[in-house]
């Protein structure tokens, strides 16, 4: 007699999907805003010449 048991991948979360709490979910999302703000900040550096503070005249 043969065993023919077929094993099935586990089921996986869709990783793009917003959740709230302390998810994988919502770590791939804070990593990639915080991506979105540091290259906003650069950019308003590259081009404005002044610091981020400055542009916005906190300093």
């Amino acid at each position: 007699m043969q065993n023919t048991t077929k094993v099935t991948p586990p089921v996986m979360d869709d990783r793009n999907a917003w959740r709230w709490g302390f998810t994988p979910q919502a770590e791939l999302w804070n990593g990639r805003l915080a991506a979105i703000g540091f290259l906003a900040a650069a950019l308003i550096e590259i081009f404005s010449g002044q610091g981020f503070l400055h542009f916005w005249g906190v300093l």
